[in-house]
């Protein structure tokens, strides 16, 4: 068995209590996985895992969700509707040969729409540009 654990939805605010073991450290609760981590649901085994992903205000097993909310000023939308149904992951501290894992953000990469200059600018001569 496990105690019960609570945490907040870094959407809203909204308070979830989820029983697990003790052994178990925190590393984060963010709106988004972290990369490298494996996510389990509340109803299968997260001990195994590296976190649960939770949906705010979705009950299962060994998750409650309480009428409570928190007043932390990093929720997004404090205003808002609460619970918001958004997915938030419940991060546990991961060891490789004995180190703690920092996560690395996942790449991000952009598309430039359009077709920029071919290349860049040259000057015409020793003099600079457009002589």
């Amino acid at each position: 068995m496990g105690f019960p654990v609570r945490y907040y939805c870094p959407h809203c605010g909204a308070v979830v209590e989820i029983q697990r073991e003790g052994y178990l450290s925190d590393k984060s609760v963010t709106p988004y996985p972290l990369a490298g981590w494996k996510y389990a649901d509340p109803d299968e085994d997260f001990d195994a895992a590296d976190g649960v992903r939770l949906v705010c205000g979705q009950d299962g097993d060994g998750v409650r969700w309480t009428d409570d909310r928190s007043s932390a000023d990093d929720v997004e939308n404090p205003g808002g509707e609460s619970p918001c149904g958004s997915e938030l992951f419940l991060s546990f501290v991961r060891y490789v040969d004995g180190e703690e894992v920092e996560p690395e953000p996942e790449p991000t990469y952009t598309t430039i729409a359009g077709r920029g200059p071919s290349g860049p600018r040259e000057p015409s001569g020793p003099g600079g540009f457009g002589e």
